[in-house]
């Protein structure tokens, strides 16, 4: 982990999203390493409090927000308690019954619903919430993380992927629409990270993470401290001309070119 960029986004306020673990946890923890002050958003208030309680420990500034990404009230409240933002990491991406992992014939709308709600319009609701007032005062950075189930699409996670390749769209488009107000949109696709029940299992049978790696070229699987470097490098002045992009923190599954 990078751990000499202080200040390097100094003076920024960032919100990241399902940050009360994984992938999210570490990115807001690199964020507040680089001097941003941090709102670390979670559906729990003792997830979000113990990451805040990290950052401080480390010197940090970090909050906690509580709030369901996917309630449009509760995105309304949350606005209202932060504040504007500098910085917006859409994170929060698993839904708390995890993804149903299936062929898409033994599927249906119970299935599918809870995935879009998180991976779409949560997204789309909290950009939403957040852009007015970047490009009022003209900067902002926006990142979503999403997953290359959307840039290659994975069989038995179809509707997973469809969400996470229309959030990179949206991504896309709203670049287009704001980059003349020093707004950018990016967005950061993972492959498969080794965290939560996948962690678990693997901690159970090793050979398990073996198979898994022999599908990417750098020999393992993701960490979750693998895409926060780059993400507060996507956040910072120094990627004021990048935008529109998808970047794979893939170990080289789907290169990108």
């Amino acid at each position: 982990m990078i751990r000499d960029w202080s200040r390097f986004i100094g003076g920024r306020v960032a919100l990241v999203t399902g940050a009360g673990a994984g992938v999210g946890r570490a990115i807001a923890l690199q964020l507040a390493r680089a001097g941003a002050a941090v709102w670390v958003n979670d559906l729990h208030a003792e997830r979000a409090e113990k990451v805040c309680a990290e950052i401080g420990e480390e010197g940090g500034e970090a909050r906690p927000v509580v709030a369901d990404v996917c309630d449009r009230e509760a995105v309304v409240r949350m606005h209202t308690e932060t504040g504007p933002l500098d910085i917006l990491v859409n994170n929060a991406g698993i839904p708390p019954e995890g993804i149903t992992v299936k062929p898409f014939v033994e599927t249906g709308p119970e299935d599918w619903d809870p995935l879009i709600r998180l991976n779409l319009a949560a997204v789309l609701g909290v950009t939403r919430a957040y852009l007015p007032g970047m490009i009022e005062r003209r900067w902002g950075r926006i990142l979503t993380v999403t997953s290359d189930a959307g840039r290659r699409g994975e069989r038995k996670q179809v509707v997973y992927g469809a969400a996470k390749a229309a959030a990179m769209g949206f991504s896309r488009g709203l670049a287009a629409e704001v980059g003349r107000h020093g707004v950018t949109v990016n967005c950061i696709a993972l492959g498969t990270m080794r965290h939560g029940a996948l962690a678990e299992a693997i901690e159970r049978h090793p050979e398990l993470g073996a198979r898994l790696a022999r599908a990417y070229p750098v020999g393992r699987l993701g960490e979750v401290e693998d895409p926060a470097p780059l993400a507060v490098l996507l956040c910072s002045d120094a990627a004021s001309w990048i935008t529109g992009q998808v970047y794979p923190v893939d170990g080289g599954y789907f290169p990108a070119l």
